[in-house]
């Protein structure tokens, strides 16, 4: 069977999809309260090129900002959009 898009009455239903990437749809919702200090994350992005992608959470410094050490890059502030718990 071959479909013949050139038809008028063909109709095509749009679904709308949901881009809430912290959804639990996705398995990647992200819980403020599994952020704990002395946990090791996985960086979505380096910092430099010669730095880890891990990085030891330190302490909070806001709901959504950490204080982190990085192997060979040292401490920097990373928001919690930046990493991932491994």
């Amino acid at each position: 069977m071959e479909l013949d898009f050139s038809r008028q009455d063909f109709a095509l239903q749009v679904r709308r999809q949901n881009l809430d990437w912290s959804s639990d749809e996705f398995g990647i919702k992200i819980k403020q309260q599994h952020f704990q200090p002395n946990t090791w994350v996985r960086l979505l992005e380096l910092l430099n090129p010669y730095s880890f992608d891990e990085a030891l959470l330190l302490c909070p410094i806001s709901q959504d900002k950490w204080i982190a050490w990085i192997p060979d890059h040292g401490e920097a502030v990373l928001s919690t959009r930046q990493f991932r718990i491994i």
